[in-house]
């Protein structure tokens, strides 16, 4: 389809983002031709404030607009326990549960040698600088049930073992409402092994 140069532009920077194809690209820039002018400036100065008021806690490495971030600010926070996940809406997700009242470390990805991304590529080194405070005693590892989440976490736990900090799993298993049938093999092993006496 030939489209003005100026819509095919808009239509290549919507494919940008995850999960939007040409079909849905398209009509979400035919959406924005149809808005207000006033509702487009403000949508585009949305974007630019996001890439250029937000960064990263130098704590935790949290998003944030101030620096430290509102969770390292928050003097009620628990500061013997860390939990370490791999990325900024793992916090939010935490964080809605309302149930984990600690402080967070996020590695911003986790190891995946197939895709170049080695132990210097996370936010890992500021995490054990992190723990040479005595006010740690647990690191909570809450990276994903996968296999880079695995690796991720098998290798954090080598690191802080010297330190002689308690470091526990996130567990894994079945979700509550969950069927056997569906589950996969990965999913099945860790809820044999995380069984519990009732």
């Amino acid at each position: 389809m030939h489209y003005p140069a100026s819509i095919s532009k808009l239509i290549d920077s919507f494919m940008k983002l995850p999960g939007i194809g040409q079909k849905t690209a398209a009509r979400l820039a035919f959406f924005v031709i149809d808005m207000k002018e006033e509702d487009v400036i403000q949508f585009s100065r949305s974007l630019v404030e996001v890439k250029r008021e937000l960064t990263f806690c130098s704590s935790c490495g949290h998003i944030t607009d101030v620096d430290p971030c509102y969770i390292c600010e928050d003097k009620n926070r628990d500061r013997s326990t860390i939990c370490v996940v791999q990325d900024v809406k793992d916090v939010i997700a935490m964080e809605r549960m309302q149930e984990y009242k600690g402080l967070y470390h996020v590695l911003h990805g986790a190891l995946s040698p197939m895709d170049g991304i080695g132990p210097e590529e996370l936010n890992v080194q500021s995490l054990i600088e992190r723990l040479r405070d005595d006010e740690v005693e647990e690191v909570i590892l809450a990276t994903n049930p996968n296999i880079e989440g695995e690796s991720t976490a098998i290798y954090i736990s080598k690191l802080i073992k010297p330190i002689g900090i308690k470091t526990t799993r996130l567990a894994h298993g079945l979700p509550v409402g969950g069927d056997l049938e569906y589950a996969d093999e990965v999913t099945l092993s860790k809820a044999i092994m995380g069984r519990s006496e009732i």
